[in-house]
């Protein structure tokens, strides 16, 4: 009998299709496309990013059982990466394996709160969470400037699982603008590699 490569072998992953997240990430060749309040232009900004997902505790809602990660991820832009970052995120990946969903509850610090989500199998490389404001599952709140400035009326994402060191996403908000009376999507794209392991012992 020939023994599988490494890479080939998957035992139970009760992270299901999160599993190949777990670890810190680092990807240079962002970009966002946004409006710029301050020259009243729409355009790009390329940026360097880290981000880190580390396995949580089981989570138990009755007879719901998820599994998951919290995670971060925070960018710079190109030229000021010794500066504040111009976007951070902090939440959770979840599994439900018994429903086959995976759900994002994620947080930025623009005072925007979303709870986000899809159908998935436990082996997908593709990973979609969308949310909509209004839905009483997968919904979007913003703080109230924002409300007025730049509503939020939809949030797509999706993780693509490249090979076991490499991860790709895209990110979309559609928004109308005051500022414009229009309404635009602001998007966000990346490819992360995997920098660090997080291994029983370890300091992380």
């Amino acid at each position: 009998m020939t023994t599988p490569a490494i890479a080939d072998i998957r035992g139970p992953q009760k992270l299901g299709p999160l599993t190949p997240l777990v670890g810190e990430w680092e990807g240079d060749v962002g970009v966002d496309l946004s409006y710029h309040n301050t020259d009243d232009i729409t355009g790009h900004t390329s940026y360097f990013e880290k981000a880190m997902f580390k396995p949580i505790p089981i989570q138990e809602n009755g007879q719901q059982t998820l599994w998951g990660l919290n995670y971060s991820m925070t960018a710079w832009r190109h030229g000021e990466e010794a500066m504040d970052p111009f976007h951070d995120e902090i939440g959770f990946l979840l599994w439900d394996k018994a429903n086959g969903q995976v759900i994002r509850n994620v947080v930025f610090g623009r005072g925007i709160a979303i709870l986000a989500g899809s159908d998935a199998g436990p082996h997908d490389r593709e990973l979609h969470f969308d949310a909509k404001p209004g839905d009483p599952s997968y919904g979007i709140l913003q703080n109230r400037y924002l409300m007025e400035r730049a509503e939020i009326r939809d949030f797509t994402s999706t993780f693509t699982i490249i090979d076991d060191e490499t991860f790709s996403y895209t990110s979309s908000l559609r928004l109308r603008l005051a500022a414009t009376g229009a309404e635009m999507d602001h998007t966000d794209e990346n490819t992360l590699r995997r920098v660090k392991r997080f291994h029983p012992g370890s300091d992380a």
